[in-house]
Parts: C-alpha cells; structure tokens; sequence
C-alpha cells in the first residue's frame, strides 16, 4: 500500500492569505494594547476619584461622571451583547 504524502501547498493555507492573517494578527493585538492601556488609564484616574476632593464636588462633576458613564455603558453594551445590542 502506497501513502501519497499531502504537497505544502495542499496543506498550509496561500502566502498571501498567511500575510493577510498576519497582518490581522498584528492589528488585532495592537488595538488591544490600545484599549489595555486606556483602560489602566481610566482606572487610575478613577482610583483618584477622577482628581477631585470630597469638599470640591459639584454638579459639573456629576454630569461629567454620567457623560462618562453613558459612554463606557455604549462599549459595554456592544462587547457584551447588552441594551440596544441585545439579540
């Protein structure tokens, strides 16, 4: 019995279609990076209560919180299948 063995060409996927997937890679991981790095951002700025002192607070403060809020709560929303993204 003869064993025919599969060409290169059979079994991995086009150069161009690897190149493509590279660069797919490559642009996935660098737009995560970028949400990782605002996220840390955002999470430090909160840890310092949005650099605000308990004696200062207003209501500017308040709707720039909300703003804020309603913001994430749309990305949030859209990551995760919530509100109007709901199926």
């Amino acid at each position: 019995m003869t064993t025919r063995r599969a060409a290169d060409s059979e079994t991995a996927p086009a150069t161009g279609s690897r190149e493509r997937s590279n660069k797919a890679l490559d642009a996935f991981i660098a737009a995560k990076a970028e949400i990782d790095t605002m996220l840390e951002r955002l999470k430090a700025l909160s840890d310092d209560h949005f650099e605000t002192h308990p004696d200062e607070i207003h209501w500017g403060h308040v709707g720039t919180l909300q703003h804020y809020a309603g913001l994430l709560r749309q990305i949030t929303d859209s990551a995760f299948k919530e509100g109007e993204h709901a199926a």
